[in-house]
């Protein structure tokens, strides 16, 4: 052992070569350093694995949600409710974004306050009074000394939202939501509907569809995101980014429209009638390009009118067609053969029909005439002995076909029946088939008159009179089909009644409609009296005129229906006519529809 103690590595004093050279000097740890550092490692390893088992095992579930709501993004709709756009893709309702903006006086604060700096009323309503319609004084006195939830404005544009959020104040909460706005404004008004306030459908199509209108509310599909929000590309499926941006559509156009409307007004004015409707219809197809009636209203601020002008009373109102339905009259007579092509009969101006004396409005007589001169000169007595050779059985029975009495199938909103005396009394009263020869005794809407005239135009088809052409980029809704596959009438049959009726166009017996040069146009007009307390003789009348272009091919009827106009001028040649002209004047240029000659 002492020799051992006198090696070098033991002696303290006696340095080597490397220590006398200057090297570093090498010492030996003590172990329980080694020990300690050892033990100080594994503690912490295990706590890790303590950790880590606890986050992974026990708190799962827990984490699990809480990642998904970082990483998950629900992919939903836009909007809560689908567009309408017209025939031409102009915009007649949308869904857009407004805001309620509230303020929070407990937490006023601007952009680099200090946490504990709280700002007056004065301060931020200075900022806001540029912005919205209030004053500075009116803001603050708003306010007043309440400490939270005070609104200052309602439905304020997406810009000034924009503009309010970018001034950056603490205490300003912009509260979002959805308003559905008509930026056509009272023009689809009669039809299209509205929503109140609590966004619930009211009339109109919006009411009628509102299945179809409403956007899917379920999420479309769960997307995976990175951390910067990218979409992760793993278990994607096609559509996954699909939107519901469909749109339904309308027949209507909103060019055609405004003429209309804005053509009936004029004439309501003048005559100071009671209202009016003009109708635009293509007879191959049932679809409408005009539905236009006045008085209307805006469904933008509905509540500043009468619930009576959200109803469509083009499709809601009854009325006698009076003369205007003299040509279907025809056509049902020349179908079963009581009258002949080339026929004629004698206007004597009155006639006696089971104790009743009845005459013409004129109350002259026109003598020998053929058909064509009867719808010239609108002969009451002329249509009365025309119709007295058709059996009343059977004409009650081409009625009924036709569906006076049964609601139109059609798309179009609160669509009613017309009204037809009981078979049984239109049979026993011969004055019920001589009235109803010229357009009396029976009553129906102004939809319903155009889709018979639609009849006549089309070959002897009866189609389904519509407005919605289906939705744009989704599933198309229920539209109404024609009622029948086949011809109602003979298509011989309607070509002699669509040239009769261009005859009272072309001998300028309607007064308030020229010819328009270079196309053939067919016509008739209307003066029914209205019923006063039961009885006739009032002074009421309903003022019409319906025509079918081009005459030869028909593809248009267009009928004007004007309710009480006030005037002893007040006929549907005089009232009607010139509005129905305007109209087809129009037709004539947004269709294209080249000239005849």
């Amino acid at each position: 052992m002492p020799e051992l103690r006198k090696h070098p590595i033991y002696s303290k004093r006696r340095k080597s070569k490397r220590q006398r050279q200057g090297a570093p000097s090498i010492e030996l740890i003590a172990g329980y350093r080694l020990r300690l550092v050892f033990a100080i490692l594994a503690m912490g390893l295990l706590g890790l694995m303590s950790r880590m088992a606890w986050l992974q095992v026990l708190q799962t579930s827990e984490l699990q949600s809480k990642a998904r709501a970082f990483q998950v993004q629900r992919v939903q709709p836009l909007g809560a409710r689908r567009s309408i756009v017209d025939r031409q893709g102009r915009l007649v309702a949308l869904d857009e974004e407004r805001f309620h903006l509230w303020a929070h006086p407990n937490n006023f604060r601007f952009p680099g306050d200090d946490s504990e700096v709280l700002r007056k009323p004065l301060d931020v309503a200075r900022k806001l009074s540029g912005l919205i319609p209030k004053t500075t004084d009116e803001l603050v006195e708003l306010i007043g000394n309440r400490s939270s939830g005070v609104r200052l404005a309602r439905e304020l544009e997406p810009e000034i939202a924009s503009e309010i959020k970018k001034l950056g104040v603490s205490g300003l909460e912009l509260e979002s939501y959805l308003q559905r706005v008509y930026p056509q404004n009272e023009l689809f008004a009669n039809v299209v509907g509205f929503l109140n306030d609590d966004r619930v459908p009211q009339a109109g199509l919006e009411q009628s569809l509102n299945k179809i209108l409403s956007r899917k509310k379920e999420p479309v599909r769960r997307l995976r995101l990175a951390g910067d929000d990218t979409p992760l590309p793993d278990d994607l499926a096609p559509g996954v980014f699909y939107r519901d941006d469909a749109q339904l559509q309308l027949t209507l156009d909103s060019r055609l429209q405004e003429l209309s409307i804005k053509a009936l007004q004029r004439a309501v004015r003048y005559w100071e009638a009671k209202k009016g409707v003009a109708i635009v219809m293509n007879v191959t197809n049932g679809e409408l390009l005009a539905l236009a009636s006045t008085p209307t209203y805006d469904p933008n601020q509905f509540w500043k009118y009468p619930s009576d002008l959200y109803k469509e009373w083009s499709v809601q109102d009854l009325f006698e067609p009076g003369s205007t339905f003299k040509p279907i009259n025809l056509a049902l007579a020349l179908q079963e053969g009581a009258i002949d092509v080339d026929g004629t009969v004698n206007d004597t101006g009155i006639i006696k029909i089971g104790g009743w004396s009845l005459r013409n409005y004129d109350l002259g007589s026109n003598g020998v005439m053929n058909f064509a001169e009867v719808l010239q000169a609108s002969s009451n007595i002329g249509m009365v002995k025309a119709m007295l050779k058709m059996n009343p059985s059977r004409y009650w029975d081409w009625l009924h076909r036709l569906g006076i009495n049964e609601r139109p199938k059609t798309d179009l909103p609160g669509a009613v029946a017309g009204y037809l005396k009981p078979k049984k009394e239109f049979v026993d009263k011969p004055i019920e088939p001589a009235v109803t020869s010229y357009g009396h005794g029976l009553s129906l809407t102004p939809l319903k008159l155009a889709q018979l005239h639609a009849l006549i135009a089309n070959g002897g088809y009866l189609v389904s009179p519509h407005i919605t052409r289906g939705i744009k980029g989704g599933e198309a809704p229920q539209i109404s089909e024609a009622d029948n596959n086949s011809p109602l009438l003979r298509p011989e049959v309607t070509r002699v009644v669509r040239r009769w009726m261009e005859s009272v166009v072309e001998t300028d017996s309607v007064f308030g409609f020229k010819r328009i040069d270079g196309y053939r146009i067919g016509g008739k007009t209307g003066t029914a009296d209205k019923l006063v307390n039961g009885e006739f003789g009032g002074g009421l009348k309903v003022c019409s005129f319906v025509a079918n272009l081009p005459a030869d091919n028909p593809r248009y009827v267009v009928l004007v229906v004007i309710d009480e106009p006030k005037g002893g001028g007040a006929y549907g040649s005089t009232v009607a006519a010139p509005v129905a002209k305007e109209i087809i004047e129009g037709l004539l240029v947004l269709e294209k529809i080249p000239p005849n000659y």
